[in-house]
């Protein structure tokens, strides 16, 4: 073992030595450097067969500067899966709302069945991940998802995000990370905002259906540090009979100084969202000549929302290793006025409810890494500390035209959580790494609710190992293994519940507080063709229990166990320094796992995905897109008897930029007009005049017909 006090002259002795942890900026790294010790040559090679941020330049406020994680080249990509995208190539594409631009992700889908002010829907791996659940996404170190939420667990509203800030979106699939924990078994997309702009940027944009943004934002030198500033308006009413009448406000104020291995970053972000929506609608209605394909059956739903934080970044970098440290204090709410089933429940008054969730996040990020010496094999270990409290005042409600009729059910929620974990990366040869990594989870909170008896504590811990390796490179190619166990949480609520909150008198059972998942994954990248990346990742998924979405209770609720087996290809190709084509595509096959006469299908999980594009540009002049994304068909019920439609949607921007710094830009979205839908669920609903049971039907969210924007953007 090496002492600390030898860390420095250890890392700079000869062959077989891994990289130090302490990594200087690019500006302080010599320009000629004396042939490397092996190990590191070998870890230069292997960090050539990465996929790389693309040659192209900016041609939104995307910038490639900032505060991306850094780290020896050899520990990242672990699995075949893994990969770091620039905030320069999320840019490049057209998308019609922010969330949408996380499909800059390989294999995901990103839909939206409500108003614009609501989380999106994923969809990733084969799973309908409502609005979040196993898809943890994180923005500058914060959480998004919200467990215990009012509409659904793991709810992940990334409507605040700017994506001009974007710095880099770096992806990891699979329970395979021991810094993961809840919400991150089928993935986790963490968001890293920039530290500075290298011009200031303003933007207005104007398009179809009432679409209108402006932006500006810029940095500036103060004191020893830079203060980055943004602030976004945009107002939307869409193609719907009813507008949507969405008016969102997001701002940014951040202060940084120094690098991401040693510096800090104090940032503070305020959002606000009113919107009305028009929400999936049954078919028959369409099809019966009730409503057209962009009509309501219940004009007054929709909601507003808002989110304020404070965070911090903190890290340093000495002889001891590296350390970080991130702290974040979020405040958000929620008030969603929805109505699926129409009058089904309430012949007179309609079946319009209202979710409410207010709630304060306190949370402490850690972590520690550093470089040892055992038994003349070279290691690096990480070890952390992650811990999150949330503070929540949850409730749902029967509502009319907006206006409180009853309360279902109001809690007082606390919950708490505290992970901690450890892995070790060992370089064996030069051509063999392995990772072995351990966490252990601690989930905690009491329940105050207006039924008494629904009132209670729970908790539970999971320990999660997991374990890796990567084979090469050889030509240019590397081969990947890994496999462990995860976890996601159910809403505390039904942790602690007895009794139906309605009648107070039915019984309820109650669900396990935390879910066990297990993974594994091989897979394969190569750049043995210059300039030509490509990867293949195939993998396997089991929950012990599965959380699906209610469409007529507009929550999600633990449900049966599950597998999921498939298969995600994903390629690159510079064809030349201004010209970039791309293509993935994911195969899943998602079954329940044990036996039930209804069937062993998994309703609203995809089993093919894809989308590919042609993008081209420079520093100036003429630059533009193309794209493609594939959706496809999806069982709705357990027997595959009733199918969703496939949607395949174009959009594609073309511009020009200036040498002064001007930029005209123009995007056509669902450029071929596809008349298809963004969302199908199939379940029980009920018109006026229709039999009081009600009538199983598809409700549908149709995608927005084509639209076209104009954008004009300076820089200076």
């Amino acid at each position: 073992m090496v002492s600390p006090a030898n860390a420095q002259s250890v890392a700079a002795a000869g062959a077989d030595r891994l990289p130090a942890v302490t990594i200087d900026p690019p500006e302080a790294r010599p320009r000629n450097r004396a042939k490397l010790p092996r190990a590191q040559q070998a870890a230069r090679n292997s960090s050539a067969i990465q996929p790389s941020a693309p040659v192209l330049l900016p041609v939104t406020g995307g910038v490639t500067s900032g505060s991306a994680t850094a780290g020896p080249a050899y520990l990242q990509p672990t699995a075949a899966s893994a990969t770091t995208i620039s905030g320069t190539e999320l840019n490049a594409r057209p998308f019609s709302r922010a969330g949408e631009a996380l499909e800059v992700v390989p294999g995901l889908i990103v839909t939206q069945h409500s108003g614009e002010g609501k989380a999106n829907q994923y969809f990733l791996r084969g799973f309908n991940l409502d609005h979040g659940t196993d898809l943890a996404i994180s923005v500058d170190g914060m959480p998004v998802n919200m467990p215990s939420h009012g509409h659904g667990q793991g709810y992940a509203d990334i409507n605040f995000l700017i994506p001009e800030l974007v710095q880099s979106v770096n992806v990891r699939k699979g329970p395979y990370f021991a810094d993961q924990g809840d919400f991150a078994s089928a993935g986790a997309v963490a968001i890293d905002y920039v530290n500075r702009l290298p011009n200031n940027i303003t933007e207005l944009t104007f398009g179809s259906f009432g679409h209108r943004r402006a932006l500006a934002a810029g940095s500036t030198a103060v004191g020893a540090g830079t203060l980055l500033s943004a602030f976004e308006g945009v107002a939307y009413n869409g193609p719907w009979d009813v507008p949507d009448h969405m008016r969102k406000l997001n701002g940014v104020l951040r202060y940084s100084q120094g690098t991401a291995t040693d510096g800090f970053t104090l940032s503070a972000m305020a959002y606000s969202n009113g919107w009305t929506s028009t929400d999936q609608v049954a078919q028959r209605a369409i099809d019966q000549g009730v409503i057209g394909r962009f009509g309501t059956l219940d004009p007054t739903d929709g909601g507003v929302s808002s989110r304020f934080s404070l965070s911090s970044n903190w890290a340093q970098s000495s002889a001891y290793g590296q350390s970080k440290v991130n702290a974040y204090v979020i405040n958000s709410s929620l008030r969603l006025y929805n109505n699926f089933t129409y009058f089904l429940d309430d012949p007179v008054n309609g079946d319009q409810f209202s979710q409410m969730d207010r709630r304060t996040v306190y949370g402490l990020n850690a972590s520690h890494a550093f470089d040892v010496r055992v038994g003349g094999i070279e290691t690096q270990t990480r070890i952390g500390l992650q811990t999150r409290s949330d503070d929540i005042r949850v409730g749902l409600f029967k509502t009319l035209q907006r206006e409180t009729l009853s309360t279902v059910r109001e809690d007082s929620v606390r919950e708490g959580n505290v992970g901690l974990w450890a892995d070790t990366t060992a370089r064996w040869t030069d051509w063999l790494r392995t990772t072995v990594g351990i966490r252990e989870d601690y989930f905690a909170g009491r329940v105050l609710s207006d039924t008494p008896q629904n009132s209670g504590n729970a908790q539970a811990s999971m320990a999660s190992p997991k374990a890796g390796f990567v084979l090469g490179p050889w030509y240019r190619t590397e081969f990947y293994g890994n496999a462990g166990y995860g976890l996601h949480s159910n809403d505390i609520r039904g942790a602690t519940i007895t009794v139906d909150p309605i009648d107070k008198v039915t019984p309820q059972d109650r669900v396990p507080l935390l879910v066990r998942s297990k993974g594994s994954e091989i897979g394969i990248r190569s750049k043995a063709i210059e300039g030509f990346s490509s990867s293949l990742a195939v993998f396997v998924l089991n929950f012990d229990s599965e959380l699906l979405f209610v469409g007529d209770a507009g929550t999600t609720e633990p449900s049966r166990p599950s597998r999921r087996v498939g298969v995600e290809w994903t390629n690159q190709y510079q064809i030349l320094p201004w010209m970039r084509l791309d293509f993935d595509v994911a195969y899943t096959r998602a079954r329940f796992t044990d036996v039930d006469p209804a069937g062993n299908f998994i309703p609203g999980a995809p089993a093919w995905v894809g989308s590919g594009g042609v993008t081209f540009g420079g520093e100036a002049g003429w630059f533009g897109t193309l794209r493609g994304r594939y959706f496809g068909p999806r069982p709705l019920i357990e027997d595959d008897s009733i199918r969703s439609q496939s949607a395949l949607i174009f959009n594609a921007r073309a511009g020009y930029k200036f040498d002064n710094g001007l930029r005209l830009q123009l995007d056509v979205l669902n450029l071929f007009n596809a008349k298809t839908n963004q969302i199908e669920y199939y379940y029980l609903s009920r018109l006026p005049g229709e039999p009081m049971g009600g009538i199983a039907d598809r409700h549908v969210h149709p995608a927005e017909p084509l639209a076209v924007r104009l954008t004009v953007a300076g820089r200076f």
